[in-house]
């Protein structure tokens, strides 16, 4: 897997091989075109998230500030979505 020390998905983007920029770019326009109004994108786990923001969340959720929703990463071989 490839590791990447980014702070932002332009940033992500950026440090992939010059091959895989425009399909990534693709998926991540495709998944915010389509998402869900009030979730938001950052980095999540090293990879392109697209989460739920904890104002969004129940009363009392306990976790993180993120719910995770989806994220995508560019690896040696394919483009994986969680």
């Amino acid at each position: 897997m490839m590791q990447h020390k980014t702070i932002s998905p332009e940033d992500y983007i950026q440090q992939l091989p010059e091959d895989r920029k425009a399909p990534s770019e693709k998926l991540r326009a495709i998944i915010k075109k389509n998402i869900p109004t009030g979730f938001e994108e950052g980095m999540n786990y090293n990879m392109i998230g697209f989460y739920v923001p904890h104002s969004m969340y129940p009363n009392g959720y306990h976790c993180d500030t993120k719910l995770p929703f989806m994220d995508i990463a560019s690896q040696k071989k394919l483009y994986s979505s969680l």
